[in-house]
């Protein structure tokens, strides 16, 4: 058991009245009361087109269900795994536990790199593509490990076992903490491949001690989700490798960090490219431009260092107030914010 396996995770209270997402707006709002929520958001959402009563009647009740949805989340969640473990019979078992042979040359080089004692940013950097701001692309995985995780996600899918939803912007998509991928895929990802390079490139976020990790599938297509609001993630660092399928379009756009509004914000537009996965700040902030054929599926892993996110929530920018979860939660946790001298910047 690593030390990261061992620690207990916690959610910050704010899960629960922050960061609601009202798709058909485009808009992320807070609710704690009917009334502070009339207060703050009527008038912006009459201007958004949400003029008749019953309009905003749906949108208190959309809110109401999420709120009930976040708040059984953890139980809901564990019961889900527990099916899915009883139920469901993978496709490609293998795929469930990280093994060299699936990731790209390139991609060994460049953590073999970074593991040297003579590792430098400058040196690294040349093993990279910057595609905007600090936004760094490299090959990820080889593709036919990428076409047996799609088979194995679309074979999911398509079974009788529960599924739940990575969030309120994704509506097709899959955790996979819950399909049993965290312990031998993606905890082995984090700290021995990708937390090489973040301690490097994001040493400012968090970048030399991400403990914990959300990781999910998503899924875009012509009939389905086409695209992505522009959005930060409940990340200190994210991943994002396109999976594949056949696809035209829908590339990423970037812009700048959370604090900076997006009328003062020239952005920027990446391509996604199958196999390859582009590394950014998880206060970043970005979307997805619509696909116009086909379908893509990404994987996503929200990287989270508690080291930071103990001292300011990402998501309501203030002291956290913990709430026990399940697995990793939220990636709190109740260490006192110097416990770990590897994050100390030097």
């Amino acid at each position: 058991m690593t030390t990261d396996d061992a620690a207990q995770f916690y959610l910050c209270n704010c899960f629960t009245t922050d960061n609601f997402f009202l798709e058909d707006f485009s808009l992320h709002v807070r609710f704690v009361s009917e009334q502070q929520f009339r207060l703050d958001y009527e008038a912006l959402l009459r201007r958004l087109g949400c003029v008749t009563d019953q309009q905003f009647e749906d949108v208190l009740n959309k809110i109401s269900q999420e709120v009930d949805r976040r708040r059984r989340l953890s139980a809901t969640s564990a019961e889900r795994a527990a099916a899915i473990k009883d139920v469901y019979r993978p496709l490609h078992p293998h795929v469930y536990h990280l093994q060299e042979s699936y990731l790209a040359p390139k991609f060994k080089q460049i953590v073999e790199y970074c593991r040297g004692g003579d590792s430098s940013v400058e040196g690294l950097l040349e093993l990279l593509e910057e595609e905007a701001v600090r936004v760094y692309r490299f090959p990820v995985f080889e593709k036919s490990f990428c076409d047996e995780l799609v088979e194995e996600l679309e074979h999911f899918e398509k079974s009788s076992a529960p599924k739940g939803r990575p969030n309120t912007m994704n509506h097709y998509g899959i955790l996979l903490n819950e399909l049993g991928f965290d312990e031998g895929f993606v905890t082995p990802l984090r700290e021995q491949y990708l937390r090489p390079l973040t301690s490097l490139l994001y040493p400012d976020c968090g970048g030399r001690c991400l403990d914990s990790h959300k990781a999910f599938v998503v899924k875009y297509d012509i009939n389905e989700d086409l695209d992505l609001s522009y959005h930060y993630d409940n990340a200190e660092v994210t991943l994002n490798v396109s999976l594949g399928k056949d696809f035209t379009e829908g590339n990423l756009y970037f812009g700048d960090m959370k604090q900076v509004p997006l009328s003062e914000t020239e952005c920027s537009e990446v391509e996604h490219r199958v196999c390859e996965g582009l590394l950014h700040r998880g206060q970043h902030m970005h979307g997805a431009l619509p696909i116009s054929s086909g379908q893509r599926w990404n994987l996503i892993v929200w990287m989270r260092a508690s080291q930071e996110r103990n001292k300011l929530c990402p998501m309501c920018n203030k002291r956290p107030t913990l709430v026990e979860g399940e697995g990793f939660a939220d990636g709190f946790t109740k260490h006192p914010a110097t416990q770990n001298p590897s994050c100390a910047l030097t």
